[in-house]
């Protein structure tokens, strides 16, 4: 059914739009045009296929938040965030998680100098523009809530001095969906920080095709390249962002979707609703806010528009929303209730 709650009805009127909102010139538009296709054109020449991975990255780099990978191995994770790094002139880092490893092997760890009878700090590799957590569910609560700092606060804690991050700085975190055995559950609260989930599929027939004649053509090679744009460049972007026009027909129109996920039962047949344990929190429809205005950056666009917030409407709730095992046993994915959440909340 479609919401007649009065108390969604009238989340309209209730919204004011901020007033210190300034436009985005053309002339804005145009630079970040370039900037984008230039970085996306370097992501092509080296990734085949993907474009869902190749959106959900620039949408990070625009808004400096942080992405969630699920996939099987080989799809090109680690060659799309390194692609990324390399056009923009960023430093990258690749840590692989186990579980023997320590929140000193990532954040970095002081050493006691005999010579000098003095300890110095050595910074550890997430001190980078861009860090890749490879299987990451394979490490400790203890790794994982010390990468929490760096996600949520933009910098590390060692021997109790702070340390701020690069800018930009960007975690691409990624979890392998088909080997559970030795791995540590994320917690709900990490999860939440996550800008983005997004879930990759294997690629096409002519796109495979495509991935062994360049590697027989000696693309994937690693070789010294300049960056087409430089951090400055994503730093620009990053600051047009907050300045896309969010109309407030549309944030009510998020709110409202983020609202049904913590009260399905009243809006979903009984079924399917019962699928769902917890909803989404108000920092979902905080990504949501900004991830449409990411898009329409992306699109050219100075204003968010209603197909901006449907388009990720996956790869913002899928982890936020917490399926029961009768969701498990029943095979029913997180998209099919997203599907049907945004099937009751009229589009503005």
């Amino acid at each position: 059914m479609r919401i007649s709650d009065d108390r969604l009805r009238g989340t309209v009127s209730v919204i004011e739009q901020p007033t210190t909102t300034t436009t985005v010139t053309r002339e804005e538009l145009e630079r970040a045009r370039g900037i984008i296709s230039a970085i996306a054109s370097r992501f092509d020449e080296k990734v085949v296929g993907q474009s869902s991975l190749r959106t959900s990255l620039l949408v990070a780099l625009l808004t400096g938040g942080h992405v969630l990978l699920e996939s099987v191995p080989g799809l090109a994770k680690t060659t799309a965030a390194e692609t990324i790094a390399d056009a923009v002139g960023g430093s990258f880092r690749r840590i692989q998680c186990t579980p023997d490893l320590l929140p000193s092997d990532i954040v970095g760890t002081q050493i006691y100098d005999p010579r000098t009878a003095e300890f110095t700090t050595q910074l550890g590799p997430v001190h980078a523009n861009f860090v890749l957590l490879d299987e990451v569910n394979r490490s400790s609560a203890k790794t994982q809530s010390a990468m929490l700092e760096a996600m949520q606060e933009k910098q590390t804690s060692v021997g109790g001095v702070n340390y701020a991050l690069p800018e930009p700085f960007l975690v691409l975190a990624t979890q392998n969906p088909i080997e559970q055995e030795g791995t540590y559950h994320l917690p709900e609260a990490q999860l939440d920080r996550f800008l983005i989930k997004e879930v990759l599929d294997y690629p096409s027939i002519a796109e495979e095709a495509e991935i062994v004649r360049r590697v027989n053509a000696g693309v994937f090679r690693h070789e010294s390249r300049a960056p087409r744009v430089s951090v400055e460049d994503v730093l620009f972007l990053q600051s047009l962002v907050p300045r896309i026009y969010l109309d407030q027909a549309i944030l009510a129109y998020i709110v409202q979707t983020v609202y049904v996920t913590r009260n399905v039962a009243t809006y979903l047949p009984p079924k399917l609703a019962s699928y769902v344990e917890y909803g989404a929190s108000p920092r979902a429809s905080i990504a949501f806010a900004t991830v449409a205005r990411a898009l329409a950056l992306l699109a050219g666009r100075e204003h968010v528009i209603p197909e901006d917030v449907k388009a990720y409407r996956h790869q913002v709730l899928r982890h936020r929303l917490i399926l029961g095992f009768e969701a498990i046993a029943d095979d029913v994915k997180p998209e099919t209730v997203i599907d049907a959440i945004f099937g009751v909340v009229q589009v503005p």
